[in-house]
């Protein structure tokens, strides 16, 4: 197996070579062609997806994972219309992004290029697949795709729907690949070869992201979970947006990285605005787990621990701390918080503005749902991950954060001193 290993990631590398010199005409049809492949497979994507759900649920896999592992038409279609939407996009590469010229008549500047071979390492969510093969070819680079046994061969059906696209429109099919593997230790042989991967983005779990970075040779672009806050100001605005708020960044997907997991409530609307939030949360069957005011006010709920502040249940859980001012709020983020993604509900524009300029989260939201810290939402198309690393990416992960910048200059027989 390592030496097949080592032939694909070559390959990816040799193909790379070729990715970067395509014009945005070819990318785009092969793109169109990506599209129109995985319309025309709805049923085999199915078929294959089924698989992968039947043994899940027989492994005992929880709701949360088989709704991330699921390709219904909803997602399917949701796929198609990220992949025509990055067709739409300005193609990134050759952009000049700034000119300057030097005393001695040189004209220095700086031009967007590819990266490499994009390496991705993930569980549960097969549209990386798709998600992660479009940006990387539109950006120039390869992708190479290491998915988590539970979606084996979702990964592989449509990693085989992609490259027969790409052999159609003429482009190298090793721009897009999925290593034919479940061990473990096949991640610990990836990650070592760095003569050939330019860039690991791990998409998962903790531990695996601890895995990866702790193993790699290969930089690494990663977030190691979500714990994502709201604040509730004194000044709000109306209960019903702000339960809407709340309620769709908690409850609409709890599984996912950008879900609310800890509630802050300022302390002078409290006694109000808890036991209708928790009401709502009952109705949502979500468990609520409350600080030490929380319980005075709430005595029909957990009360909170210390590790609860710092967890990202993904899941229909959600703790709630009672603060007594916008610092306490910020303080308790910048301590608790994983630099992933915050809002802040309020009606107070000074206070919208200290929250925006205080939070250094990857995306910090003023009236709106945490569920908005995505590619696909932000316009950026699609996305193949959100980065809390700040090095060199921060946030949702689109084309041009898959770039990286070389300088040209330009002389008329400039000799140095």
């Amino acid at each position: 197996m390592h030496k097949n290993i080592i032939e694909i990631a070559k390959n990816s590398k040799l193909a790379s070579l070729k990715t970067a010199n395509l014009t945005s005409t070819q990318k785009n049809f092969a793109l169109k062609l990506i599209a129109e492949n995985l319309d025309k497979n709805r049923g085999i994507i199915k078929e294959e997806n089924q698989k992968d759900i039947s043994k899940a649920k027989k492994d005992g896999i929880s709701d949360s994972i088989i709704d991330r592992l699921t390709l219904s038409d909803k997602v399917i279609t949701s796929m198609i219309k990220g992949v025509n939407d990055v067709i739409n996009l300005p193609d990134p590469i050759g952009e000049v992004t700034k000119m300057w010229r030097r005393p001695n008549g040189l004209v220095v500047g700086r031009k967007r290029i590819p990266i490499g071979v994009i390496c991705m390492i993930f569980e549960s969510r097969p549209n990386v697949v798709v998600d992660a093969g479009i940006l990387c070819l539109k950006s120039g680079n390869t992708a190479l795709l290491r998915g988590g046994k539970e979606a084996f061969n979702s990964n592989n059906i449509l990693a085989k729907i992609m490259q027969e696209a790409l052999d159609k429109a003429g482009v190298v099919k090793e721009a897009i690949q999925v290593f034919p593997t479940t061990e473990r230790e096949a991640i610990h042989q990836i990650l070592k070869l760095d003569q050939y991967i330019d860039l690991v983005i791990p998409r998962g779990k903790e531990g695996l992201i601890k895995t990866v970075v702790q193993n790699s040779t290969i930089p690494v672009i990663k977030h190691y979970k979500g714990v994502c806050h709201i604040f509730v100001d004194k000044k709000y605005g109306d209960y019903k947006q702000a339960s809407d708020i709340i309620l769709n960044s908690k409850a609409q997907r709890p599984g996912v990285c950008n879900a609310l997991e800890t509630l802050l409530i300022h302390e002078a609307i409290a006694q109000k605005f808890l036991p209708k939030i928790v009401e709502d949360f009952k109705k949502a069957d979500v468990e609520v787990r409350g600080c030490d005011k929380c319980v005075n006010i709430l005595n029909n709920i957990k009360s909170a621990t210390e590790d609860d502040w710092a967890t990202e249940y993904l899941d229909k859980i959600i703790s709630i701390k009672i603060v007594k001012d916008i610092d306490e709020a910020i303080s308790h983020i910048q301590r608790y918080g994983s630099d992933h993604t915050e809002s802040i509900i309020t009606s107070d524009y000074n206070n919208s503005m200290k929250f925006i300029d205080e939070v250094n989260s990857s995306a910090v939201f003023v009236n709106a749902s945490t569920r908005f810290n995505d590619g696909g939402e932000l316009g950026l198309g699609a996305e193949i991950g959100i980065s809390t690393t700040k090095l060199h990416a921060f946030g949702p992960m689109g084309l041009e954060e898959l770039t990286t910048t070389k300088f040209i200059i330009f002389g008329n027989g400039q000799i140095r001193n």
